[in-house]
């Protein structure tokens, strides 16, 4: 293990908030004294079936604590899944069934051995002990927390305000997160910043267990490509992990010059003091921003799909954006058309070819002048395509697809 100022370098890059930094660094050299490791702990609920780069932040963290030589562990909250995380929510949120919740946990358990070494994490699931807890042990842990405490949450107590309705079930759910650091003897836990609250409960309840409370640290929300909101899916402004390598490369190109280091910061296996250098260059005029972004591009690429698909995407990119061509490889669907219609709006065609997350958005895109069918720009958003054609659909400067249409049948 590395000195604990060395340590403390690497796990503070980025994070938002250390709680407590003192306890942190205790725990550090008493790791390094020891030769034991420390137990770091992060959750994640599988509430939908592919990750994105926004939710790679806290699985980055835990790579640095990896590589620091701790204890990872990945808990898949597959009982909390069926409750639903209420945070930052303004409604009761609705639960997952137990078959979507196994379906999505089996593409986390894959998709997040592109970031951590598999010989070295520990996957558990929280279904282990919270499936054998009978009632009245979850009565005896109710009672260790209080109502007062669970509404200075801010958005519990926005709710009670006014009057929007607050179930019981989803007062469970930051003690039910708690005990799992009591359940795993975590030392260390891990959280997007909107999980503030819960991960304080942690501490809380495992003190009231007889443990040493875990340090907490937030990691910021990483924003998307439009550089101002939270990176979602249904927002349109995400970078999925499991995309096909050119269309990873162009979204990261994408991003804003002023969003860069953040994004090397939050999300590469840059050291911090190489950090400190590519801003000085940047900032010197050294290096040039589109340079720094193709390695960042190259690098994240490389982490989800291998460096040789990493380096064709690289490619694949000067080839269209500089020499204004076309990419060397072209995805191919088809489409059909329902049984009664006489052939398909554009605007639903773009959706159903993965080229535009909703129709509002294709529309938006097609009065923009950012759609091209065969080369030539379209800017009717009512334009109906009949079956029995085959046509390069264009959307923005990076996404192309070949696109056959039939008729249904």
């Amino acid at each position: 293990m590395k000195p604990v100022d060395e340590q403390l370098a690497l796990i503070k890059q980025g994070a938002q908030e250390i709680i407590r930094e003192e306890e942190l660094k205790e725990k550090l050299a008493k790791s390094l004294a020891t030769g034991k490791p420390l137990r770091v702990k992060a959750g994640f609920d599988p509430t939908a079936p592919d990750l994105h780069l926004g939710h790679t932040v806290l699985i980055q963290k835990l790579k640095h604590f990896q590589d620091l030589g701790h204890q990872v562990i990945f808990l898949i909250g597959d009982f909390t899944g069926l409750i639903g995380d209420p945070s930052g929510k303004s409604e009761t949120r609705p639960p997952l069934t137990e078959e979507e919740v196994k379906a999505n946990a089996e593409t986390y358990e894959r998709q997040i051995f592109k970031v951590l070494d598999p010989t070295r994490t520990l996957i558990d699931f929280n279904s282990r002990w919270m499936k054998a807890m009978q009632a009245q042990d979850l009565i005896r842990l109710a009672a260790r927390h209080t109502v007062a405490r669970m509404l200075e949450r801010d958005d519990f107590r926005k709710r009670y305000e006014s009057q929007t309705p607050i179930a019981i079930h989803e007062f469970l759910y930051p003690l039910i997160q708690a005990y799992d650091s009591v359940a795993l003897h975590a030392d260390v836990e891990l959280g997007g910043t909107d999980q503030k609250f819960n991960l304080l409960v942690g501490r809380d309840i495992q003190r009231e267990y007889g443990q040493e409370p875990q340090v907490v640290i937030t990691m910021p929300l990483l924003e998307g490509l439009d550089g101002v909101q939270k990176m979602s899916k249904s927002l349109g402004n995400y970078v999925g992990i499991d995309e096909p390598p050119g269309t990873m490369f162009g979204k990261i190109m994408s991003i804003p010059d002023s969003l860069m280091l953040r994004y090397y910061e939050l999300l590469s296996d840059i050291s911090p003091a190489d950090l400190a250098r590519l801003a000085k260059d940047l900032e010197t005029g050294a290096k040039h921003p589109r340079e720094a972004k193709e390695e960042l591009a190259v690098e994240l690429v490389a982490r989800y799909h291998g460096l040789d698909a990493a380096k064709q995407a690289a490619r694949e990119f000067a080839h269209v954006f500089r020499e204004h061509g076309l990419p060397e490889q072209v995805e191919e669907v088809t489409l059909a058309c329902r049984a009664g219609d006489s052939g398909f709006l554009l605007p639903n065609l773009m959706v159903e070819a993965g080229t535009a997350p909703t129709t509002s958005e294709a529309r938006r895109l097609i009065k923009q002048g950012g759609v091209k069918l065969d080369g030539e720009k379209v800017t009717d958003a009512n334009l109906e395509i009949s079956p029995g054609c085959t046509f390069l659909l264009q959307v923005g400067k990076r996404r192309f697809k070949k696109v056959t249409l039939k008729a249904d049948g």
